[in-house]
């Protein structure tokens, strides 16, 4: 690891050493087992590849000053899980089970994650997929539950810096009684082609808006959407959208900073009426957005004029970032330490 830029990883895999796995046969999930290998063995008819029974996680372990891996709410995960599976009808591991199998994980592979101050951070991808043999649609029963780890370095290249965001009305995020809610493979196929052209537009990612009515704000890319106005944090609400716990943090954050949390129904035409703006999920943690362009109206809505971040998105990052590195005291138990 000694070769390792740390400081210059992009958001991509990086190979390391195990990875831990869990089968779920006969009612019943086995015990933990290690394995160095990058491939799972798959049958053509599985469930996952045919059905889309697939559901994921993304959590993060960071080094502080002192030393110490701190991961960032494992216990939010493991339940975000267990509602992903539940809507798919998947057997989800049990909360003990994903603890087990994330802390399992990051101890064995704990001389990737990146060191204090690098920019980087350990990000830990939990996966559950069906295996069973399926022509007919019906859910699998049998399961495979993966843990493996990679470092990773900033999700937008421009890290903590305004980036601009477009508003594709052609394009849906997610179905109105679907999936949206839930982390599961299908909603981010879905957003493969939009975010391909924004890309090549020159933006970061789409402001999706609600599929039923094309007129509130729903998510932006692949992460929650949220403003600033005064005293006042908004995200918007939506049962398409994907509860972050990234941004149930924030809201906790802004909360104890004496702001007044919201979260509404937001009209594409209230943009105007604020003054920061950002994206925010655990691959980005904030994302702060410079401008709106709305591709339709030829509307655009600015947030910075300097590029730079406002002061609340400053200030909630720098928060929660001291948070994770434990330079921050942990009054909320969001961080488990590695032992």
């Amino acid at each position: 690891m000694e070769t390792v830029d740390w400081s210059s990883l992009s958001f991509s895999y990086l190979p390391t050493d195990y990875n831990v796995r869990c089968y779920w046969r006969n009612g019943q999930w086995g015990e933990l087992e290690v394995s160095s290998s990058e491939y799972i063995p798959m049958h053509m008819a599985a469930t996952c590849l045919h059905y889309g029974q697939e559901a994921f996680e993304g959590l993060k372990a960071f080094k502080g000053k002192d030393g110490k891996i701190r991961i960032f709410r494992l216990d939010e995960n493991a339940r975000r899980m267990q509602s992903s599976a539940a809507a798919i009808l998947m057997q989800a591991p049990t909360e003990q089970l994903f603890k087990e199998a994330v802390l399992k994980a990051v101890k064995l592979n704990e001389r990737f994650v990146p060191p204090y101050e690098s920019g980087a951070a350990l990000y830990i991808r939990p996966l559950l997929v069906g295996t069973q043999a399926r022509v007919g649609v019906n859910p699998s029963e049998e399961y495979l539950f993966l843990v493996f780890v990679t470092p990773v370095g900033p999700y937008f290249k421009a890290g903590f810096k305004p980036t601009n965001v477009v508003i594709l009305r052609q394009f849906d995020r997610a179905a109105p009684q679907g999936t949206g809610n839930v982390k599961v493979g299908g909603n981010y196929a879905a957003s493969l082609r939009a975010g391909a052209i924004a890309h090549d537009g020159g933006y970061s990612a789409v402001l999706y808006l609600d599929p039923k009515e094309k007129k509130y704000l729903d998510e932006c890319g692949p992460a929650n959407f949220f403003m600033v106005r005064g005293n006042e944090y908004v995200t918007p609400a939506s049962n398409s959208i994907l509860p972050s716990i990234t941004n149930k943090s924030l809201m906790q954050l802004a909360e104890d900073m004496g702001m007044q949390v919201v979260r509404r129904r937001v009209l594409v035409e209230e943009l105007a009426d604020f003054e920061e703006a950002g994206e925010c999920g655990t691959a980005a943690v904030i994302s702060p957005v410079g401008r709106i362009d709305d591709a339709d109206t030829g509307k655009s809505y600015v947030f910075s004029k300097n590029g730079e971040p406002g002061p609340v998105c400053e200030k909630l990052y720098h928060t929660l970032r001291g948070i994770q590195y434990g330079d921050l005291p942990d009054k909320y138990g969001w961080v488990t330490v590695l032992e």
